[in-house]
């Protein structure tokens, strides 16, 4: 779009919020049923380039639709980005990683996450602030901090504590709804971080444990961290862990994968080929290799190897030359 039509819709834009906001004469918050409205946003919101809202939950296409609705109701100038509504249910770890992997690319702004087992209990629900000027929103139980640290690190932190800034009624069981998506969507419009609640401080954070490889003579100790979407798995290590254990290795050279059950049973075993990338095996043909964000990963070609294994986050796994 040409910048001189681009500046011309973004006056009329603010021009019809201006007017919208003329239609009420009591200044200050306003609600229309459960929806919470904010003053017009600033200059700054309008004029220059469009807030971003990211969005991360286990809830499902559903559930998830009904906190964007509340975000748009009280943002309506926002773009809003779902990074994924697939998130394993209640695993917080899974939420973390993924956060991990998407907010690097994501240009600044809100991103809210939500994989709250702990929903309705004391944990608190916290505002993030990066060096960048990202603010992460979501449940202190681990989920947030990582994603932070990857944005440049923690800056400030504010415990979510303003009702005003949530909707009218909070149940004690869909915070996504009623607390971190209004709080987002205001944050959105410029509302400063400060009002969200007090400080809390950075080393008060739930933190998750960071699972590590193992190197050991001829073998790497390593577990499952991520199952994706494909039915690859993601081990903790990457090839320089790897290859500390086995030694170097060519591609097309086997190597033997052992997956832990934990049920008594015996490990399972696959001997498989340590490759470059996918095509580079038949279809259907396992094989390990390095995935786009350095670490090891194992795969089968157009098909689901974790389907196939019955293989989960957390599995330990130990890998030797084939």
């Amino acid at each position: 779009m040409p910048v001189a039509i681009r500046r011309h819709c973004l006056t009329a834009r603010a021009a019809l919020w201006r007017s919208r906001w003329a239609c009420w004469s009591k200044p200050g918050r306003r609600t229309t049923g459960q929806i919470a409205w904010p003053e017009p946003p600033g200059p700054d919101t309008i004029a220059g380039v469009r807030p971003l809202i990211t969005f991360l939950t286990d809830f499902g296409p559903a559930s998830t639709a009904v906190c964007q609705g509340v975000m748009v109701g009280i943002c309506p100038q926002a773009d809003i980005i779902v990074i994924s509504h697939q998130i394993t249910r209640y695993s917080i770890a899974e939420g973390a990683r993924t956060l991990v992997f998407a907010l690097p690319s994501m240009p600044v702004g809100t991103h809210v996450a939500v994989v709250d087992p702990g929903v309705g209990t004391d944990r608190l629900a916290l505002a993030l602030r990066t060096p960048r000027g990202d603010v992460l929103v979501g449940p202190d139980n681990g989920l947030l901090v990582a994603a932070a640290a990857a944005l440049g690190g923690i800056d400030e932190v504010r415990s979510v504590e303003n009702r005003e800034l949530m909707l009218p009624v909070v149940s004690s069981s869909f915070h996504g709804r009623d607390v971190f998506a209004p709080v987002a969507a205001y944050l959105a419009t410029g509302v400063p971080l400060e009002r969200v609640g007090p400080s809390v401080p950075v080393e008060r954070l739930v933190r998750l444990p960071e699972p590590h490889p193992t190197i050991r003579d001829g073998v790497l100790e390593t577990e499952i961290t991520q199952v994706l979407l494909f039915g690859n798995v993601t081990f903790a290590g990457g090839a320089a862990e790897l290859q500390a254990a086995l030694g170097p290795l060519d591609f097309g050279q086997q190597v033997a994968i052992e997956f832990d059950r934990g049920d008594g049973k015996a490990a399972v075993r696959e001997v498989t080929t340590w490759e470059r990338t996918f095509g580079r095996v038949p279809v259907g043909a396992s094989l390990l290799l390095v995935e786009s964000e350095g670490q090891l990963s194992f795969a089968d070609n157009q098909g689901d190897a974790a389907r196939r294994l019955g293989l989960a986050v957390g599995q330990a796994v130990r890998i030797r030359a084939g």
